[in-house]
């Protein structure tokens, strides 16, 4: 039973990569604009790469393959990606508050790919 909800866990973990970096792609041109007008660096081909990472990574997380490295390269991506997206401490207000709750989220979920790699490390 405890293997079967952790493998319900990392279905629903890579789930949320998987469609993240497919939505990315159904909606390329405006975030890559978003991403220009917040000065973020090379914000296409950065947004291509990310979002395959996140297709590739996010279906190998949820179907169980190489879990460990699926949920380490995922982590990496959530950290960067969060610093240079979600870099709240640059607002103030609303904006600010907005981020830091997209950050504080990825935090979260920085903690669930910890626990799935490790987890399948046993």
């Amino acid at each position: 039973m405890i293997a079967f909800v952790h493998q319900i866990g990392l279905v629903l973990l890579g789930g949320v990569f998987f469609w993240a970096g497919a939505e990315h792609f159904l909606r390329f041109q405006v975030i890559a604009t978003s991403l220009a007008e917040r000065d973020f660096p090379a914000p296409r081909p950065l947004l291509a790469a990310g979002s395959m990472l996140e297709i590739v990574a996010g279906f190998c997380l949820a179907a169980g393959i190489g879990v460990a490295y699926a949920a380490a390269a995922l982590a990496v991506f959530t950290v960067t990606a969060s610093i240079m997206t979600l870099n709240f401490w640059r607002y103030t207000g609303d904006d600010r508050d907005a981020l830091r709750t997209g950050f504080t989220i990825n935090v979260a979920v920085l903690g669930g790919l910890v626990v799935a790699a490790t987890a399948s490390l046993r």
